[in-house]
C-alpha cells in the first residue's frame, strides 16, 4: 500500500478539502467572493444526479441478497442516531425539546456532499470507493427526521401533518434526484451510461471543488450562529461525528464493506444534513430555531469531517480492515 494511503494528514491535502478552506476563509475575511446563486444551484443538481446515476449503475451489477444488508444497517443507523444524541443535547446541553429534536433529526439524516467528499478521498488514496453506498445515501435522508419529528412531538403526534411533511421529504429536490438518478442509472446499466462519462464521470471531481468553495462561505456565515449559541454546540458539533463516524467504520468492516466503503459509511454515519432535515422540521417542528441546528452541522460538523472526520474514519477503517 503507498505510503500517503496510510497518513492521515496527506488526506487533509486533497483539492477539495483545500477549495472548502478557500471559501471559509474568504467569509472570515469577509472577501466579496460569492458564486451567482443559480451557479450554486445548478452544481448542485449536478452533484446529486451523479452520485445518484454512480449508485444506480453499481445497483444494477448486484443481488438483492447483497444489498439488502446493507440497506437495512443504513435505515436503522439513521433511526436509532436521534435516539442517541437527542438525550445529550436535552440533559447535557439544556436544550428545549424542539430544539433537541429539530438537531437529533439534522444528525440521523445524511448529508450528500460530506458523501461525495469521502468518495473522492477513497478514491485519491487508491481505494474502492464503494458506489452502491449511494443507494443507502438516500435511504438514509428520511428515517432519522421521522425520528426527530416524533422527539419533538411526543405529547402530539396526532398534530403532525404527515402529508404535506411525507411530500416535502421525498419529493424535496435532493431525495427527488438522487432517486431518480438512482432509477435512470439502474435502468440504462453500464453501458447506456457509457456515453456520459465525460460528464457525469470525468468532470464530477471538479464541479465538487466548485461546490465545496460555495459550501465554505456558507460555514463561515454560520458561525456568529454559534457564537450567541454557547461552546456546548461546537463541542457536541465535534464529538458527535468522532463517535458516529467510528460506530459506522465498525459497522461497515462488519458488513464487509472493506477498507474504502467502511471508511464511506463512517463518513455518512458521521454527516448531517443541511439540506433535507432543515426543510423538513421547518414544516414539522416551526418552534425550533433553525440557527442550532443548521449552524451546529454546518457550521462545524461539515468542515470538521471534510478536514479532519474523514481522514480520520479512513485510517480507523484500515487498522479494523486490516
Amino acid at each position: 500500500m503507498p505510503g500517503p494511503v496510510h497518513g492521515v494528514g496527506c488526506m487533509s491535502l486533497d483539492p477539495v478539502v483545500l477549495f472548502f478552506l478557500l471559501g471559509l476563509l474568504a467569509r472570515i475575511a469577509k472577501s466579496d467572493l460569492r458564486l451567482p446563486e443559480p451557479l450554486y444551484e445548478t452544481l448542485a443538481i449536478y452533484l446529486l444526479l451523479a452520485i445518484g446515476l454512480k449508485g444506480g449503475v453499481e445497483l444494477a451489477r448486484q443481488s438483492p441478497a447483497d444489498i439488502l444488508p446493507l440497506a437495512a444497517a443504513a435505515i436503522l443507523a439513521s433511526a436509532f442516531i436521534p435516539l442517541l444524541v437527542y438525550p445529550v443535547l436535552r440533559r447535557l446541553g439544556g436544550l428545549a425539546r424542539a430544539d433537541a429534536a429539530s438537531i437529533a433529526a439534522h444528525y440521523g439524516s445524511v448529508s450528500v456532499v460530506t458523501f461525495a467528499v469521502a468518495q473522492a478521498v477513497v478514491a485519491r488514496a487508491g481505494l474502492d470507493a464503494a458506489p452502491q453506498l449511494a443507494v443507502l445515501v438516500a435511504l438514509m435522508e428520511a428515517p432519522g427526521i421521522v425520528v426527530g419529528i416524533v422527539l419533538a412531538r411526543l405529547d402530539a403526534v396526532r398534530d403532525v401533518r404527515w402529508g404535506p411533511l411525507a411530500h416535502e421529504t421525498l419529493f424535496g429536490k435532493a431525495v427527488y434526484l438522487l432517486l431518480g438518478g438512482i432509477l435512470i442509472g439502474f435502468i440504462a446499466g453500464p453501458d447506456g451510461l457509457a456515453p456520459m462519462k465525460p460528464l457525469f464521470g470525468d468532470l464530477f471531481k471538479g464541479v465538487l471543488c466548485l461546490f465545496l468553495l460555495e459550501m465554505g462561505l456558507v460555514a463561515g456565515g454560520r458561525l456568529p450562529d454559534l457564537r450567541r449559541a454557547g461552546p456546548f454546540l461546537i463541542v457536541f458539533g465535534v464529538a458527535a461525528p468522532l463517535v458516529l463516524g467510528t460506530a459506522g467504520v465498525g459497522i461497515g468492516v462488519l458488513l464487509g464493506l472493506g477498507h474504502g466503503g467502511s471508511a464511506v459509511f463512517g463518513a455518512l454515519c458521521a454527516s448531517a444534513s443541511y439540506i433535507a432535515a432543515p426543510t423538513a422540521m421547518r414544516i414539522a417542528v416551526p418552534e425550533a430555531n433553525p440557527a442550532l441546528s443548521i449552524g451546529t452541522a454546518l457550521g462545524v460538523t461539515f468542515p470538521f469531517n471534510v478536514t479532519v472526520g474523514i481522514p480520520l474514519y479512513l485510517e480507523l477503517a484500515r487498522r479494523l480492515a486490516g
